[in-house]
């Protein structure tokens, strides 16, 4: 591992399964892993609600990036994945509520499925910290 890379956990199951970090910090890059709505004990938070698991997921976003040096005012791009197309406007809300001032690039986007199927979304974040 180059010695000016960071990585920060969460503490999802996941993490050590399929060998990812929460968040990596590269530098002055960071990357945001896909981020469900786990809650401390491993379970899904806010099982049949988009926006309450929006909710969680930003905040487990928000509180990597804290522990790599950064904040959402760094972030420059987000990607929001939902297994329902028709729980966009929701999600996109409280996405506005974390990011309405920064207005990262961002692309919302359905997929079939997530690893567990009480997921109803999902983020990425990138972000930047200025030299």
């Amino acid at each position: 591992m180059a010695t000016d890379r960071k990585q920060v956990l969460s503490g999802s199951p996941y993490e050590s399964v399929v060998g990812f970090s929460r968040g990596t910090r590269a530098g002055k890059f960071i990357a945001i892993s896909g981020t469900a709505a786990i809650g401390p004990d491993g379970k899904t938070v806010g099982i049949g609600n988009a926006e309450a698991q929006a909710r969680h997921c930003l905040n487990i976003i928000k509180n990597a990036l804290v522990e790599l040096g950064a904040g959402l005012e760094h972030v420059y791009r987000t990607r929001t994945i939902l297994t329902n197309i028709n729980d966009w406007d929701a999600v996109a809300r409280v996405h506005g509520e974390f990011f309405g001032d920064v207005k990262p690039a961002n692309t919302i986007m359905q997929v079939s499925r997530f690893i567990d199927p009480d997921w109803l979304v999902e983020f990425e974040a990138d972000a930047l910290l200025e030299d």
